[in-house]
């Protein structure tokens, strides 16, 4: 399955996307993150439906420098493949 996530709040310039970055490796999760305008974090992630609702409920929470206001979520359907999760600039 693959979700796409705009996490918004003070969620850029706190450490958000490498905190992401270590969950989603924890995890086993891939797919990549970004930021992608001032206080908006998007993420691409690939995961079974178990993995998919843990990184979801961790991305809700965010790193202690962060506060998430909302985190969006929407199935998408790719044929693309990821084989880790990378941090995109």
């Amino acid at each position: 399955m693959t979700i796409h996530l705009f996490i918004t709040g003070d969620v850029t310039g706190v450490g958000y996307r490498t905190w992401m970055k270590q969950e989603a490796d924890s995890l086993g999760v891939f797919g990549w993150v970004r930021n992608k305008d001032r206080g908006v974090v998007e993420a691409v992630i690939q995961a079974d439906a178990d993995k998919l609702e843990k990184i979801i409920d961790l991305c809700k929470k965010g790193p202690e420098t962060s506060w998430v206001k909302n985190v969006a979520v929407n199935s998408v359907s790719t044929s693309k493949i990821y084989s880790e999760f990378t941090i995109l600039i």
